[in-house]
């Protein structure tokens, strides 16, 4: 009897398009199995031949948290590129990293949580380091190249699935969870959704992270956004997976639902489709899912709409056609050209933002090199492991030669002393491993251990001499001769054992604390030396130095005895120097990263003290700042300064290069630098317009601003053309290199609208080229800008309007660098009154507002507005056309809450005043009226105070 093979079943059917295969596959999976894919870790389903799936390989700037693996700067230093081209090649490279590596481990995933494409709007934010730039197009610019670097080629497979990372308007750290940003449809539409839009659009992105944050009152995990806009800007199965543990959040912190059960459900229905919560465990998901749907919360075809979702990435990133895939077989990991390619970039990133003639340095001078960062290639949360490593001093050793280089990191030698007169001490660990954090990979780097295979700290007469960092605001790091940091591991002993710090809860950071007596008194009684990963004070123990316990009464007083200071180990090697360069920055793991923002511009204490006593020593002193952020530096401080993102293992190299004149200069700041605290909206503050942040609309005078960057070569500008016509602006200009050395120019093209009749951009980026040029050369630029591009979103008629008038069309160096303009008339719509007769007025489209935040109108949709802190607030609405005088009689308030709502006309007297007192909940509506008479176009204040939730305003007669 003849054995007959079984028929391949359609979903295995290459020749199918994926809508048919994926419909097979969904008609073979069970309930049960469909419930499992919800989840962050997908199980195999043996009987249909599929393997397991995860969701969410972080890949930021190179494959991270799974060992050994190429790093390229930082995003923000990406930004600073201003090199699309550039950027989808490390996007490229990154792609073959992760397939190179997944072959050889599986638990390397295909689906890519990267790029960050939330907007730099304030410099204090934690996570700057993540994001591209302030300015949408240019976020949108580098996010569309490096998805299309990740995504590949192949018009149907992908070489990984990106999703981009953090939907919505999402910068801030403090309160992450539970802040909202209060967002109004104008910087809703012109600034948070264009960044992700254009990405979108442009083909090569597999899916969106919502972030942590509500916007308008609504957590992101539920926000209609994901379906209104979201998904209309494609016809590609998108795959939104949450962020980690946001799904609990909803009830845990948020409380906004309250149970599980409900919360997973709104999420499932808004277009959450997976769920990355508890870890590896999905156990729970599971049984809220299958709670929701016992409870009608869910139905099958919700479920089966997500898994689709789901099977769309994995369709296409070839899982179904192994013998098909393009990738299978493209991995590149580590190779010379990957190497190359992280030089390169990190040579592009660097932006001069002061020169006085000491730069470029010529062959044969002597240098120092000073700093807490001159020796050090600091990593991020979201790095790999590094396989090569380049400091800033490694790369002048290699530049300039060792014996012309003098090194003082700059740090406080000091001895650490206990109240009985002995001194912390590191005991030998003679045969212990040179362990590096991470090296052996994690899918969750939170949960990796600190060491305990290394003795605890001890005390004798001697001690230990430790290098002291002062990192801002007393938060401190100590350092042991041999390198390591003195960290706290889960048994709660110290131990120097770490190679630097970090961690999801950083345990190598203290501080010291004056000590109180018993009676409360601080003068003379000592310091506690307290351990910030704990919060507890270290104590002195028989079995070694540990933290004390949570009543803190075996904490021990200790005294620093300084053996070197700082300031003195610089000026010794600066006073002997032709140039001293100045290393100074940030660690991204201290002061400013994810759970953390910064609170000030400035640099910490401790690293200006350290150039204040090189320029003392020496006036030809470099600044090279090497940070995740912008700083406040002295407007009277050095002539030459430099900045950089940390810039992954080639750091040090491309920043001697470019020390040295090898290459010139070519970043661009992608975000303003503000000159002071002063200058800054608070953290919590989103309305771009309202409150005149980013350069689009700041009114003061930056410290450096947006697009700014210097070079060691000149140019000059000539030959602007404007064309219109085909439905959009043509631009064109003539760029010539005037140096004497080869050298990049980032020409940039930016608009202004002449006579708005809203408030609009003082300077607004419309696009932008890198271009390379030799000495003489010159290069004919030209731009195609679509007349969209000058269009605004008008909340009168809840859509894009192109308003007629003329433009300002600006081409320079940065945003106040303009070198050529000119301008040109757009025919586009009129502005037309508000027809508040027939549609009244939804309360979050106003024009102008005071005192108030958007909230809530319903937990699925919908908003309102109220006044801050239940106090007062106004909203202004220009040109409310009333019909003919007399035509309005009447107006009607819906609203829930309690307050009052006050109507006046022009400035003018208040009108009407109504009363709401709809109860307690914050959904409860209600409608009152009043009597009002107008007539005529007129603009409409509304005055609110108390706790009230203004929905609609509507009007009668």
């Amino acid at each position: 009897m003849t054995a007959h093979t079984p028929p391949t079943p359609p979903f295995r059917d290459p020749r199918l398009p994926f809508a048919k295969r994926i419909d097979d596959l969904l008609s073979r999976l069970t309930a049960e199995e469909k419930v499992s894919f919800l989840h962050q870790f997908v199980p195999a389903v043996e009987r249909l031949g599929i393997g397991a799936f995860r969701t969410g390989q972080e890949a930021l700037h190179g494959v991270a948290w799974m060992g050994p693996a190429t790093v390229f700067p930082q995003a923000v230093g990406l930004g600073a590129t201003w090199d699309p081209d550039l950027v989808r090649r490390v996007g490229e490279a990154v792609s073959r990293e992760v397939r190179a590596m997944r072959a050889l481990d599986d638990r390397v995933g295909l689906n890519v949580w990267s790029p960050t494409v939330n907007l730099l709007r304030h410099p204090l934010w934690g996570r700057n380091e993540e994001g591209y730039s302030e300015d949408p197009r240019l976020t949108s610019a580098i996010a569309t190249a490096y998805t299309h670097g990740l995504r590949g080629d192949h018009p149907t497979y992908w070489r990984t699935a990106p999703v981009l990372k953090h939907w919505l308007a999402h910068n801030n750290e403090t309160g992450r969870d539970v802040t909202s940003s209060s967002i109004r449809p104008r910087v809703l539409h012109e600034y948070d959704l264009r960044a992700f839009r254009t990405a979108v659009e442009a083909g090569a992105v597999a899916g969106v992270m919502p972030a942590y944050n509500l916007v308008n009152g609504r957590p992101n995990h539920v926000s209609p956004y994901l379906r209104e806009h979201l998904r209309a800007w494609t016809e590609e199965e998108l795959l939104v997976c949450s962020d980690a543990g946001a799904p609990s959040n909803l009830v845990d912190s948020e409380h906004y639902f309250d149970t599980h059960e409900e919360a997973t459900a709104a999420a499932l229905v808004a277009g959450v489709d997976s769920f990355t919560d508890h870890g590896t465990d999905a156990s729970r998901i599971v049984a809220r899912v299958e709670g929701a749907l016992r409870q009608g919360l869910l139905t099958q075809a919700d479920i089966d709409t997500a898994v689709r979702r789901q099977l769309s990435v994995r369709f296409r990133l070839g899982e179904f056609d192994p013998q098909d895939d393009p990738h299978a077989a493209t991995g590149e990991f580590d190779s010379p050209a990957h190497r190359a390619l992280a030089r390169e970039a990190a040579e592009r990133a660097i932006v001069l933002l002061r020169k006085d003639g000491v730069l470029p340095l010529a062959d044969g001078t002597r240098i120092a090199v000073v700093g807490l960062l001159a020796d050090e290639c600091k990593l991020d949360w979201y790095s790999g492991t590094l396989l090569h490593r380049s400091t800033p001093l490694e790369g002048l050793y290699e530049r300039f030669g060792a014996e012309r280089v003098e090194f003082a990191e700059g740090v406080d030698r000091v001895l650490v002393r206990t109240s009985a007169g002995t001194f912390l001490k590191v005991p030998l660990a003679p045969g212990a491993s040179d362990e590096v954090r991470g090296a052996g990979g994690a899918l969750d780097p939170a949960l990796l251990a600190g060491r305990t295979d290394l003795p605890p700290l001890t005390t004798d007469a001697t001690g230990t001499e430790f290098a002291l960092v002062d990192w801002g605001e007393g938060v401190l790091t100590l350092r042991a001769p041999d390198g390591r940091y003195l960290s706290v591991a889960e048994d709660g002993y110290l131990r120097a054992s770490a190679d630097q710090p970090g961690g999801w809860v950083v345990q190598e950071t203290f501080r010291l604390e004056a000590r109180a007596d018993a009676d409360g008194n601080t003068h003379g009684s000592g310091h506690l030396l307290r351990h910030l990963g704990t919060g507890r004070p270290v104590c002195v123990a028989a079995d070694g130095v540990r933290v004390a316990g949570p009543d803190e009464e075996d904490a021990e007083t200790v005294s620093l005895v300084l053996v070197e200071s700082s300031e003195d180990a610089v000026t010794r090697v600066a006073a002997g120097a032709e140039v001293v360069v100045v290393v100074a920055g940030n660690d991204p793991h201290i002061r400013g990263r994810e759970t953390e923002d910064r609170t000030t511009l400035r640099l910490p204490a401790h690293q200006e003290r350290l150039l204040a006593a090189a320029r003392a020593a020496n006036p030809r002193t470099v600044l090279a700042l090497v940070s995740a952020y912008p700083y406040a530096i002295e407007a009277d401080g050095p002539g030459s300064v430099l900045w950089t993102a940390h810039g992954g293992q080639a750091a040090g190299t491309a920043l001697a290069r470019v020390l040295a004149g090898d290459v010139s200069p070519g970043g661009r700041l992608p975000q303003t630098w503000y000159a002071d605290d002063a200058d800054l909206p608070d953290l919590l503050d989103y309305d771009v317009i309202g409150s005149r942040q980013t350069y689009l609309y700041y009114e003061g005078t930056p410290l450096f601003p947006f697009g700014h960057g210097l070079s060691y070569a000149s140019f000059s500008y000539a030959d602007l053309a404007v064309r219109t016509g085909d439905g959009g602006v043509r631009v064109s200009c003539t760029v010539t290199n005037t140096g004497d050395m080869t050298a990049d120019e980032v020409v940039q093209l930016y608009t202004r609208a002449v006579d708005p009749s809203v408030t609009r951009p003082r300077r607004e980026l419309l696009d932008h080229r890198r271009v390379a040029l030799a000495p003489g050369a010159s290069a004919a630029l030209s731009f195609e800008v679509p007349l969209s591009a000058f269009a605004f979103w008008d909340v009168a008629r809840g859509r894009w309007r192109l308003e007629s008038g003329p433009y300002d069309v600006l081409v320079g160096a940065s945003s106040e660098d303009v070198r050529l303009r000119t301008t040109v008339v757009l025919e586009g719509e009129a502005a037309a009154p508000r027809p508040v007769r027939e549609r009244g007025l939804d309360a979050a489209d106003f024009d102008e507002q005071s005192g108030v935040e958007i909230v809530d109108r319903t937990k699925p949709a919908g908003d309102a507005v109220t006044p801050v802190g239940g106090g007062t607030g106004e909203l202004l609405y220009r040109a409310c056309d009333f019909g003919p005088d007399g035509a309005t009689t009447g107006v009607l308030v819906t609203a829930s809450g309690a307050g009052t709502v006050r109507l006046s006309l022009d400035g003018g007297p208040v009108l009407a005043e109504l009363t709401v007192d709809a109860g307690a909940g914050p959904y409860d509506h209600v409608t009152v009226g009043a009597a009002l008479a107008a007539g005529g176009v007129r603009d409409l204040r509304v005055g609110l105070r108390g706790p009230l939730r203004l929905a609609h305003v509507g009007f009668s007669g």
